[in-house]
């Protein structure tokens, strides 16, 4: 069993030909709203993967509350730990650019709700054994509470150290694994520019002084990874991206249902990195979460 903590948000996504320049106007091309927030997408891809997944967070008593949550429900995904709240839906507000990357501002509304009360409340139906994916889009003293209550209780913690705030490297040594992209992996080792052979020192380092399984995602150059001292590099697809937005939470969704199913680390990096590559290939957040089955025929 796989608990998200984590944010629930409403993207509104607009795209360009390219994306804009600080001060600058561009003329967009076309504007959707889709279901997003990182917890909210790193659920669904993991009930994509084939696990049993429990959302918690929290929406608003809004219109976007329903359109947030839709798919999670049609996925199944368990829903009884998202709670309303007074404050709006959160929102995400993106610019994709006509080579596919991104730039995203979040407003948290009803995120910023998550209580520490509710991330215990949400660790203590878990037992040894299940695994806790968390990220960094709701309150950290609610991560930390539930970090906390997972190690006492015998849950694999994974974190996504994403966004990047000013308490991604302190909660990030509380997890058993620790996701991360090239600049957040920076943050976490105190190091800036890293080179790749450097990237592998410092991985190395941080596992021999931690412990932890720590992943760093390289986007289109895959993914490298440190576990009981060996070096672990799995690459994903080669594709022409559409759009980027939720490919690292395709990838953390993925990879945590691959090993909540028993699949063999090195093979359970490989499956989520393609994962990731498939969901650069449509537009939005969640509507490009790859189904398992897709998956597999690219395995």
């Amino acid at each position: 069993m796989i608990t998200v903590l984590g944010s629930i948000n409403m993207d509104l996504v607009t795209t360009t030909t390219r994306l804009p320049k600080p001060g600058e106007t561009v003329a967009g091309l076309s504007f959707s709203t889709a279901a997003g927030g990182k917890g909210a997408n790193q659920a669904l891809a993991a009930k994509r993967a084939g696990s049993p997944v429990r959302m918690v967070g929290a929406v608003g008593d809004d219109p976007f509350a329903a359109q947030a949550t839709a798919m999670m429900h049609v996925a199944a995904v368990d829903m009884r730990g998202v709670k309303t709240s007074p404050s709006p839906t959160g929102t995400a507000l993106i610019l994709v650019g006509g080579d596919g990357e991104n730039m995203i501002a979040v407003v948290p509304g009803a995120n910023a709700t998550v209580s520490v009360e509710d991330a215990r409340a949400a660790v203590g139906s878990m037992t040894r054994g299940d695994y806790l994916l968390v990220q960094l889009e709701t309150p950290a003293p609610a991560v930390e509470a539930a970090l906390d209550a997972a190690r006492s209780r015998g849950v694999i913690t994974v974190i996504n150290i994403a966004p990047l705030t000013e308490d991604a490297a302190r909660l990030g040594r509380k997890a058993d694994m620790v996701i991360a992209n090239e600049t957040e992996f920076e943050r976490l080792a105190g190091r800036d520019s890293l080179s790749s052979e450097e990237r592998e020192k410092a991985l190395l380092a941080l596992n021999a002084e931690t412990r932890q399984t720590v992943i760093v995602t390289l986007g289109g150059d895959g993914v490298v990874a440190v576990r009981d001292g060996k070096i672990y590099r799995a690459k994903g697809l080669k594709i022409e991206p559409v759009d980027t937005v939720g490919a690292g939470d395709t990838f953390c969704g993925y990879f945590a249902a691959s090993l909540e199913s028993g699949l063999p680390f090195e093979k359970a990096l490989r499956r989520a990195a393609v994962a990731g590559s498939l969901s650069c290939l449509k537009a939005g957040a969640q509507p490009s979460i790859p189904q398992a089955a897709d998956v597999e025929k690219e395995l």
